[in-house]
């Protein structure tokens, strides 16, 4: 199994997502959304933005 993002409906009902690594491990967590359009367009942010990504190590 890939990795994959999931859609789903907090307490709060606000939609947020979650990516699951592909041994079904949580590695990444979202904000709470007003919709699910503005959920599927913050997944979408996280797909272009990644993979451009540099690695800031503020660890000392």
């Amino acid at each position: 199994m890939a990795a994959k993002f999931e859609l789903y409906t907090d307490k709060a009902a606000k939609t947020r997502w979650r990516l699951k690594a592909a041994n079904g491990e949580v590695i990444a967590a979202s904000q709470a959304y007003e919709s699910k359009a503005a959920a599927k367009n913050g997944i979408e942010s996280v797909q272009k933005n990644a993979s451009v990504a540099t690695i800031d190590d503020q660890t000392g």
